[in-house]
């Protein structure tokens, strides 16, 4: 009986057999699915224009990196001023102060382990750009957290306009500390 006398054997060549094996079910269902995926993006993206093109997405993500930019301007002393007085900034910031800074701070800012917030003194300068400083950066050596980084900058600027609206209300709490607010 020779090589291709053998059932199943379809050539033999250099001692090599070739055999009639079919596929796997699992290797076909993978193969006709890609194929399947294949067309439909193709048929999407291409010929129907339903999808959005690559200059469309794009543009798109050129246009929130603008508009991340602009919330990511440079801080000054006038902006914060005029952050304090537009109310979605200062509710914000409220909401942000009660999560992260009332612990220390108290819910009006009168002071706990924190300096008191609402009176005329201010232990590392009670400008709105030394407040921004002290939230942003933190005064670790006194157990203050650096926030920038948890909350990001705007978050940070809608905390600090939210302080600058509690300075010399004076509630009641904690003791003075520190120097007079210019």
């Amino acid at each position: 009986m020779s090589a291709n006398d053998k059932p199943g054997v379809l050539h033999v060549y250099d001692g090599i057999e070739e055999m009639d094996n079919h596929l796997p079910n699992w290797w076909l269902f993978i193969l006709w699915s890609t194929i399947v995926f294949g067309f439909c993006y193709w048929f999407y993206y291409q010929v129907s224009g339903t999808g959005p093109g690559s200059m469309e997405v794009y543009k798109a993500e050129a246009a929130e990196a603008a508009r991340n930019a602009a919330s990511n301007k440079p801080v000054s002393d006038e902006g914060l001023l005029a952050l304090m007085q537009d109310a979605q900034s200062v509710e914000q910031g409220k909401a942000q102060f009660t999560q992260q800074c009332a612990s220390c701070h108290g819910q009006k800012g009168e002071g706990l382990i924190g300096p008191n917030l609402t009176d005329g003194f201010w232990l590392h300068g009670g400008g709105p750009m030394d407040i921004h400083k002290t939230v942003s950066e933190g005064v670790v050596v006194k157990g203050m957290p650096a926030w920038e980084r948890t909350l990001g900058a705007e978050r940070v600027r809608s905390i600090v306009a939210y302080v600058l609206t509690l300075k010399d209300t004076n509630v009641p709490g904690k003791a003075p500390q520190g120097e007079p607010a210019q």
